[in-house]
């Protein structure tokens, strides 16, 4: 272990990210009352230009109306290359009241992108008298985004989680696909007459991971577009899920079961894992370093993994 201990990320679940458009207030109450950890509205990617300022005092009216519960609520600002940005912030910090909890960053390049929303995000908390910080979310979409994406992952201390925005980043890369998330038709290796489908998306997760883990930064999965198929998003999120992601999007309300059902830990899973946790016990006791569970070595190293997933299923518990 490196004497500079990794920071822990904030603690709090993050399976399911539900994202609504600003333009549509009549959804506001349902995604309130879902099951989602954390409400992301929209005021970027789903909002025509014509109805970005609507879509403002929408939401500005709705964090205060509206019962968010013990949701995490977000707004997603427009891109810092639009002349929507400044104001999306401005507006909500000087009109809304306290509940806003994030805002969400597209398109993030470098540090520098994070420094310019939090310096804003300083001053108009500052000038109001705002005791309550607000938190950031970035999404990594860009090609420039994953190349610099452990230095925007130290960029400030505002920042608690990091998401992969899939379609954006296939599209700044250059990726031969129109499909977001999910394994793609012509990404495959063949042998003896079988096509073997690998993951186009794993090394950005992995990078992505690695960076949040690095820098106390909770690691989410992004969108998968075709919320008709069950089963390809509960494929991607497992892959997620077991390299280290804590939760995923949510673009269409069915999804937002599938995203708990993954991303928190099984009965089994748990049990195991407090097992594994006795069996070491037990072998400290008896002056042991390691110990024989079913018929495989645990050490300290699976000490720290059977934790990790009974201080994830206690945090949900919570």
């Amino acid at each position: 272990m490196s004497f500079r201990i990794q920071p822990q990320p904030p603690a709090r679940p993050n399976r399911c990210q539900l994202f609504g458009p600003g333009s549509r207030p009549a959804i506001f109450e349902k995604m309130a009352k879902s099951d989602a950890d954390v409400i992301n509205l929209d005021l970027e990617d789903s909002v025509s230009p014509d109805d970005k300022d609507a879509a403002r005092r929408n939401i500005i009216q709705a964090i205060g109306d509206i019962d968010w519960g013990d949701k995490h609520l977000s707004v997603r600002i427009n891109g810092l290359d639009t002349p929507y940005w400044y104001r999306d912030i401005v507006d909500v910090l000087e009109q809304a009241g306290d509940r806003i909890d994030q805002f969400m960053i597209p398109k993030v390049g470098n540090a520098a992108d994070i420094y310019a929303v939090d310096a804003l995000v300083s001053g108009v908390e500052a000038a109001k008298g705002r005791r309550k910080p607000v938190a950031l979310e970035v999404i990594i979409e860009t090609a420039a985004g994953i190349a610099h994406v452990e230095e925007i992952a130290a960029a400030s201390p505002r920042l608690q989680a990091m998401s992969l925005g899939a379609a954006d980043f296939a599209a700044s890369m250059g990726m031969a696909t129109t499909g977001i998330g999910g394994t793609q038709e012509n990404y495959y290796m063949y042998r003896e007459g079988q096509k073997y489908w690998s993951d186009p998306w794993h090394w950005a997760q992995t990078a992505i991971v690695a960076a949040c883990r690095t820098h106390g930064v909770l690691p989410v999965d992004g969108p998968f577009g075709d919320f008709s198929d069950d089963e390809g998003f509960r494929a991607q999120a497992l892959r997620s899920a077991t390299l280290g992601m804590v939760g995923k999007w949510a673009i269409h309300p069915k999804q937002v079961a599938l995203c708990n059902e993954v991303f928190t830990p099984s009965d089994a899973a748990v049990a195991e894992a407090r097992e594994i946790l006795e069996a070491m016990e037990e072998a400290k006791r008896t002056g042991q370093g390691a110990a024989v569970y079913k018929g495989r070595l645990v050490d300290l190293a699976s000490i720290r993994q059977a934790e990790v997933i009974v201080k994830q299923s206690e945090m949900i518990a919570g």
